[in-house]
């Protein structure tokens, strides 16, 4: 409800009623899904690395250098839009509700692509990170383990992450993109 809310109140703003949703939003959602492949392949190439099975211990380090790969493509989504759609003059406001929108549709796409890498591309990640974080005593036992490393959880997180340091790495980065006046 509020995100169709922000939605309408910000298009209606700044652009003719006559134009589309999907023509309005057609470079979010683009991005958005380039960032769900961008992820999948992330995962696949950590899984050809080791870094779900014999170098698990270096995943929690390693899988952080995902997060390069986000804040550029958020900042190309952003720039594409500044550049296409706003003809190369977009204000604060305006890319941090297009920033906004985009996080929304990457934490909609999050648990697709988290059932994607947990099921298809790497389903031995959570019985080896389980397996592995008692044998370190990060856990007890092998049920308190599963209580944190399980689907359910990860896309729960995936879904929150998603829009938490998608906010963030927008309101950042609309501080350099922004058109200076």
């Amino acid at each position: 409800m509020v995100f169709w809310w922000v939605i309408e109140i910000y298009y209606l703003q700044y652009q003719p009623i006559n134009n589309c949703i999907m023509k309005k939003l057609s470079i979010e959602l683009k991005w958005s899904i380039i960032f769900s492949i961008v992820s999948l392949l992330w995962m696949l190439l950590e899984k050809i690395s080791g870094l779900h099975e014999t170098y698990i211990d270096y995943h929690l380090y390693l899988t952080n250098l995902f997060s390069i790969l986000a804040i550029a493509m958020m900042v190309m989504a952003l720039k594409e839009k500044k550049k296409h759609f706003y003809s190369g003059a977009m204000n604060f406001k305006q890319g941090f509700i297009s920033g906004l929108i985009l996080s929304i549709f990457i934490a909609l796409l999050s648990p697709l692509t988290q059932w994607i890498t947990s099921y298809i591309i790497t389903p031995e990640y959570f019985p080896n990170v389980i397996k592995r974080s008692v044998e370190l005593g990060y856990y007890k036992t092998v049920v308190e383990a599963q209580a944190n490393f399980n689907y359910q959880n990860y896309a729960i997180q995936g879904f929150f992450g998603a829009l938490i340091m998608g906010v963030i790495t927008t309101a950042i980065a609309m501080i350099f993109i922004r058109t200076k006046k």
